[in-house]
C-alpha cells in the first residue's frame, strides 16, 4: 500500500465518527430585474454554484425587487437579512466613493484590464477590504467592456452637443465629468430610464452595453446614438456575501464558491461581447449611429484624469484603489505596449500615479 493511499485511509478513519455537516441553504437576490439582461450573469453564477457545492450549500435565487427594492440590497445583506445580492458597486458609492472605481471607472480600465487587475494584481484582495468594511465578502463574478453611451433623440457627434442636456448618468467621476463637459446628470434607476425617455423628462441616457440597451427598449424612445461610451470603459459585477454566513461554510465550500465566481467572471466577458455585437446591428437598423473622433476622446481622457484624481484625493479608499489601478497600468504596459497591435487593449494615457500618492 502506497504512503498516500494509508494517509487518505488514515483521514477517511479519522472523520467516519464525526457528523456530516447539515447542508445548508441561503437567499440571495439582486440589483436586477428579469426585464433586463444583466441577471442572466446573475443566474449563471447561482447555477455554477448550485452544481459545484450540491449537498453543501443550496442558494435559492430571487430577480431583482423579488424580496427588497434595488437600492436595499446591500443593506440586506449587511445586516444578514439575506446572505447573497448580486450588485454593480458604483451603487453603494454614497457610502464610500471607493465603490465607484470597483465597478467602473470613466476612460481607464477595459473588461480585461478588470480581469487581469482582480486576478493577479491585488484588486480581488481591495474588493473584500471596502466591502469588509460592511461585515461583507465580495466575489466579482461579471464583466462587461465600455458601455453603449448616450441615446437620445437630438444627435450627439462633439461635446458642444452635450451642453444643457439633462442626461442620466450613473456614476460618481462620471457625473463630475458630464458637468465639465457642459451636460447635467440626472440619477435614477434602470427602471424608471424608458418612461423618463418616452416623456421627454430628459434628454437622454445611457444604461449598459448595446445587449442590455436593446432588453430595455431604448431603441423604442430614442433615435440617437453616441459612441464610445467613455463614462464607463467597463464595467464589474460581483456578490455580495454576509461575513458570517460566509464564515459558517467549511474552507471547501468557500472555494468552491470561488472557483464559481471565477468562471463566471470569463463566461460573462465572452457571453455579453457576443450579444453586445448582436444588438450592435439590430440597434444600426434602428437608430443612427454616431462616433467622437479621435480629438474628441483625447479631450475627455484629459479631463477625466483631473476628475479621477480630484476625487480620489477627496476619499483615502479611494485613492489606494485608484493608485492600485494605475500602478497596475504602469507595469502591464511594459509588455502590452511592447505587443501591440498584438495584445489585450490599449495602455491609457491614465492618472499621474505620483499625483494620487501624494494625495494620500
Amino acid at each position: 500500500m502506497t504512503i498516500k493511499a494509508l494517509t487518505l485511509g488514515a483521514a477517511l478513519a479519522a472523520t467516519a465518527g464525526l457528523p456530516a455537516l447539515a447542508q445548508q441553504s441561503w437567499t440571495m437576490t439582486t440589483t436586477w430585474p428579469s426585464s433586463l439582461e444583466l441577471i442572466e450573469t446573475d443566474k449563471k453564477f447561482v447555477e455554477l454554484a448550485n452544481k459545484l457545492t450540491a449537498g453543501e450549500l443550496s442558494i435559492e435565487f430571487f430577480e431583482g425587487g423579488a424580496l427588497v427594492p434595488a437600492g436595499e440590497v446591500f443593506g440586506a445583506v449587511e445586516s444578514g437579512t439575506i446572505q447573497a445580492g448580486g450588485d454593480w458597486p458604483g451603487y453603494w458609492a454614497g457610502r464610500d466613493a471607493a465603490f465607484s472605481p470597483l465597478a467602473t471607472t470613466p476612460s481607464l480600465f477595459n473588461a480585461v484590464d478588470y480581469v487581469n487587475w482582480i486576478q493577479q494584481w491585488g484588486g480581488a484582495d481591495l474588493y473584500n477590504e471596502i466591502y469588509g468594511n460592511y461585515g461583507m465578502v465580495y466575489l466579482p463574478y461579471g464583466v462587461t467592456n465600455n458601455e453603449s453611451g448616450f441615446r437620445t433623440n437630438e444627435p450627439i457627434v462633439t461635446l458642444d452637443d452635450l451642453q444643457g442636456k439633462r442626461l442620466r448618468l450613473s456614476g460618481l467621476e462620471q457625473g463630475k465629468l458630464l458637468e465639465r463637459l457642459g451636460g447635467n446628470q440626472v440619477s435614477m434607476a434602470g427602471g424608471e430610464i424608458y418612461q423618463a425617455l418616452e416623456r421627454g423628462v430628459i434628454d437622454g441616457a445611457e444604461f449598459s452595453t448595446p445587449n442590455v440597451d436593446w432588453s430595455a427598449g431604448f431603441q423604442q424612445v430614442t433615435d440617437y446614438w453616441a459612441t464610445p461610451g467613455w463614462h464607463q470603459s467597463a464595467s464589474i459585477f460581483g456578490v455580495m456575501i454576509n461575513k458570517a454566513s460566509w464564515d459558517a461554510l467549511s474552507p471547501e465550500t468557500q472555494e468552491k464558491l470561488q472557483i464559481a465566481a471565477d468562471a463566471t467572471l470569463l463566461w460573462s466577458l465572452a457571453f455579453t461581447e457576443k450579444r453586445a455585437t448582436e444588438a450592435y446591428a439590430e440597434f444600426n437598423e434602428a437608430v443612427e449611429i454616431n462616433r467622437y473622433d479621435d480629438e474628441t476622446l483625447a479631450q475627455v481622457q484629459s479631463m477625466a484624469n483631473e476628475v479621477i484624481i480630484e476625487t480620489a484625493c477627496e476619499n483615502p479608499n479611494s485613492a489606494k484603489v485608484y493608485l492600485s489601478m494605475i500602478e497596475y497600468l504602469e507595469d502591464y504596459a511594459q509588455w502590452r505596449d511592447a505587443s501591440a497591435p498584438y495584445n489585450l487593449g490599449r495602455s491609457p494615457d491614465g492618472p499621474d500615479a505620483q499625483a494620487l500618492r501624494d494625495c494620500m
